[in-house]
């Protein structure tokens, strides 16, 4: 080792002490040269050689082939920067790891780790054994290759490790070993004995994170307000962390609802961030996580305790001033208040809230319409809970026949103490049954019933029977209806027929109905007797996922037991509510880790080592090439040299065939161009029409142009065509920038581009339809001059037939061109105007000249034109137009001319 760098071949460096020795002999001077005379020498003699040539070679070339001769010796030597090293014993090697929540945000860096001590292990025929202290399994020595095929399934846990000594020690052989143990620092009470376990065994080396660990706690309600709680193990500078609040949006797809900064003061291990949340949207939390912390204690779940149900309260008759406290809803304000949102109102005004919970208190009589829209609440999930009272008892309700929204038939009149139906004595309440949501709340011997309304014998009515009195007699009965539930409680919902309302069991029984939540996390006691469904569960990493698959927990054990395989935290269901148990709870605490002094504590190192051979080796051949160079540049055969690498590389690369090809055709003769559209059909339409027109000009005039070629404007050179034929497609794409430069400097140049809108039977000429708007996309970016309809006396009327119409596979006249000049005026005698002398660069019409030119390749037109003659006749003034066309491309305005008009005006007949 030197340094941080190591080596495989160490005694290769030797060769460093030869470099003297080699630049010694380098710099030796060769041996005189025999001396002879030779004659012809005297006719050289007073002659001066203005070039001298060093007999020695130059320091800085000796330097350099000093340092690539250094460079290839110590390449050789196999250089590493960061080599692995392990020099805790040779005997087997546990690799023990806690593979807690607390381990996953730097979980890759800890795989990394242990690979590199696998490799080491491997090198030095080491057996190993890996060691997960969050779930331990019997320890068994083996090859390093046959340990590293289990890394793959190797994860962090979501709970701390809280293996049993006992169990700890009946896991590890009895034979002795070595230990790295991958610490994730966090302080706990077992860490000591482990230990001293392990330096019994051997030697013990702890590789220990060197980050903090921070972790969010349960949120709480307090106040109005949401109240995060961040944690951290190292009281260190001040620190900012991100908390997002996720959960669903109205159409239940998962989004991030909120975000909080929580803020950690200098020296400070907790932070605590109040974040304000409306009752509808805490109501949609699922849970909260720390951004970018990547383990299962940045997350918390949310449960019941966040949420404050909306229960609606609705009596059977108003209160009176001065005796509120005979009110039917006095006590359960009083019991509900502090946990739930209170909605009091008509019927109808509160359903379109969406309460969680209706309580009717001694009413008896709904409207129809309060009925059919409280059962349709009930049927998609409400919980609808009835108090009994002098109203219910004396009306005709659930008589004969069970009403929809009452749990059980009723007898008339009731049961009274004193009464004719009565007890001698008030009943106290029966022990709850198991099959009961009270089951576990103890009956209390003050809570004693006076009166009540009486269920008529059913067979259902054992089913539904949820709390009875000490003689049997249902007290509370439940049905299920649609989704939803009703529940009757047989008494009022004050104290007129009973001491319940005035109990602590009144709040716990409604709380077992889930009509309120508590405001934090319940009792173990509360929960006895109850069992708890998972419903989602958490990794290491924070990951939340569904647990259907797991059993149920004993409510005896849910709030108790530590958090392990048989308890992983998540989300758990019960009778009334949902209870979150999370990786950190609120009595956790942070710490870090305080080994026992003399503890072998080394930095968990992720770097990874890199061979230097190849760099150092590419470095002298580099060197060694620069050398080869100054060598054939200080003999002057460096130009050359250069010269016959230039020429290989020439002969080595292959010419951009289609490029030159493309030059070629287009280049050796007059050729006519056509855009490529990119629709086919289009495109061999015009490539077939500039066939057929090259060959009508190939027999009626001098021209005798090549086959046509179509045109890429992104990348085809435009200098080459006089004319290009433009077919208007409204599904073509629109060019470049580069593309639209080039057009405007060919339009500059001299060229010619004929816009072809096809659509001259419809719009004559597109004014309207899509070619015509594509059309006018495309020119915009133009450098196109004004434009006119094409004047009877154009010299496109005359360049070498004379026309007036222009058709094509249509026979609209409107056809657009450069206008003249505004001074152009008509002179007496003359035929025609003194227009400019120029080509006009563009000619726009909608005519299909393509079609009714078009030719195949033996020279039979292609596409019908017209009927008999007369299409014929069309088709013969497209192709004379087209000739018109070409001729005013290449001649300019030359049938302007004064000589032509004798001729013209004998033509005409003038």
């Amino acid at each position: 080792m030197i340094g941080a760098i190591g080596f495989l071949s160490p005694w290769l460096l030797l060769a460093l002490v030869a470099l003297p020795i080699l630049w010694i002999i380098l710099r030796a001077v060769p041996p005189a040269p025999i001396r002879r005379i030779f004659p012809g020498v005297t006719l050289l003699l007073g002659l001066k050689d203005e070039e001298q040539v060093s007999d020695r070679t130059p320091w800085w070339l000796l330097l350099l082939r000093m340092l690539a001769i250094a460079a290839l010796i110590v390449g050789l030597a196999g250089p590493i920067l960061n080599p692995r090293s392990d020099d805790i014993g040779r005997g087997p090697l546990l690799i023990a790891m806690d593979a807690s929540w607390a381990s996953a945000a730097d979980w890759n860096a800890r795989i990394s780790m242990v690979e590199r001590i696998l490799d080491d292990a491997q090198r030095t025929d080491r057996t190993t054994a890996i060691l997960n202290l969050s779930a331990p399994e019997q320890v068994t020595f083996q090859s390093a290759n046959e340990v590293r095929s289990t890394l793959a399934g190797l994860t962090p846990n979501a709970w701390e490790p809280s293996v049993n000594m006992n169990t700890l020690m009946a896991l590890l052989p009895e034979q002795g070993f070595d230990t790295l143990w991958l610490s994730d620092e966090l302080a706990r009470q077992t860490r000591d004995e482990i230990a001293d376990l392990f330096n019994a065994k051997g030697a013990l080396r702890i590789l220990a994170s060197q980050g903090e660990s921070i972790a969010l706690a349960p949120a709480r309600f307090e106040g109005g307000a949401t109240i995060l709680e961040a944690r951290r193990s190292v009281a260190g500078p001040a620190r900012t962390v991100q908390a997002d609040v996720h959960g669903k949006d109205p159409s239940g797809a998962a989004r991030i609802l909120a975000k909080a900064d929580i803020v950690f003061e200098s020296g400070a291990k907790t932070a605590i961030q109040e974040i304000s949340l409306p009752a509808e949207l805490r109501a949609r939390v699922t849970h909260f996580a720390l951004t970018g912390v990547r383990s299962a204690g940045a997350v918390s779940l949310s449960d019941d305790s966040l949420r404050r149900r909306e229960v609606a309260l609705i009596a059977g008759r108003e209160d009176r001033e001065g005796l509120e406290l005979l009110s039917p809803l006095h006590y359960l304000r009083q019991a509900l208040e502090p946990n739930a949102e209170l909605l009091e109102g008509s019927l109808l005004d509160i359903l379109p809230a969406a309460p969680d919970v209706v309580i009717l208190a001694d009413v008896a009589k709904l409207a129809p319409v309060e009925e059919a829209e409280l059962t349709e609440w009930v049927q998609e999930g409400g919980l609808l809970v009835r108090f009994a009272g002098t109203r219910l008892a004396a009306s005709e309700i659930s008589r004969s026949e069970e009403d929809t929204l009452m749990p059980v038939r009723l007898r008339a009149g009731g049961r009274t103490v004193g009464g004719a139906m009565s007890w001698g004595t008030p009943k106290e309440l029966a022990a709850f049954t198991e099959e009961s949501p009270f089951f576990g709340l103890e009956p209390r011997a003050d809570v004693t019933v006076r009166s009540q309304v009486m269920a008529q014998p059913d067979p259902t009515l054992a089913d539904r029977v949820i709390a009875s009195l000490s003689d049997g007699t249902p007290l509370v009965t439940r049905k299920p209806l649609g989704d939803g539930q009703v529940v009757l409680f047989h008494v009022t919902a004050n104290a007129e027929w009973s001491s319940l309302p005035l109990s602590g069991l009144f709040v716990s029984m409604l709380d077992r109905l889930a009509i309120s939540s508590l405001a934090g996390m319940p009792q173990a006691g509360d929960l006895d007797g109850s069992v708890w469904q998972p419903i989602s569960v958490m990794d290491g990493f924070g990951r939340i996922s569904n647990a259907d698959s797991l059993a149920g927990i004993a409510g005896e054990r849910l709030l108790s037991d530590v958090l392990g395989p048989d308890l992983q935290p998540g989300l758990y269901e019960g009778n009334t509510r949902r209870i979150a148990r999370n990786v950190i709870s609120a009595e956790t605490e942070l710490s870090a880790a305080n080994w026992p002094s003399g503890t072998d504590i080394r930095p968990l190192q992720t770097q990874p080592e890199t061979p230097l051979a190849g760099i150092l080796l590419g470095l002298a051949l580099a060197l060694l090439m620069i050398d080869i160079v100054a060598s054939l540049a200080m003999s002057g055969r460096l130009r050359g040299a250069v010269a016959g690498v230039g020429a290989l590389m020439l002969l080595g690369l292959p010419a951009d065939a289609q490029q030159d090809d493309f030059a070629l055709a287009a280049s050796s003769e007059m050729v006519l161009g056509y855009v490529i559209t990119r629709d086919e059909a289009i495109d061999n339409t015009a490539e077939a029409g500039l066939r057929g027109l090259s060959e009508t000009l190939f027999f009626r005039t001098s021209i005798e142009p090549a086959d046509p070629i179509g045109v890429d404007l992104e990348t085809d050179e435009l200098a080459f065509f006089p004319m290009l034929y433009w077919p208007i497609t409204p599904s073509q794409p629109t060019p470049s920038a580069n593309a639209y430069a080039k057009l405007n400097e060919y339009l500059r140049s001299g060229g010619m581009i004929l816009f072809d809108t096809r659509d001259a039977d419809i719009a004559r000429f597109g004014a309207s339809s899509p070619n015509g708007t594509k059309l006018r996309a495309l020119a915009e970016p133009l450098d196109i001059p004004p434009l006119e309809p094409l004047p009877q006396d154009h010299v496109l009327t005359r360049t070498f037939y004379l026309l007036q119409d222009f058709p094509g596979r249509h026979t609209a006249r409107d056809i657009w061109v450069e206008a003249a000049p505004k001074n152009a005026e008509r002179i007496e005698g003359m035929p025609f105007r003194n227009l400019n002398d120029g080509v006009s660069p563009v000619v726009i019409g909608g005519n299909d000249w393509a079609a009714a030119w078009a030719m195949d390749t033996r020279g039979n037109s292609i596409f019908p034109i017209g009927r008999g003659f007369a299409g014929e006749r069309q088709r013969e003034l497209a192709y004379r137009f087209g000739v018109n066309l070409v001729m005013h491309v290449l001649t300019g305005n030359y049938k302007s001319d004064q000589v032509h008009v004798p001729a013209l005006l004998d033509r005409l007949g003038q």
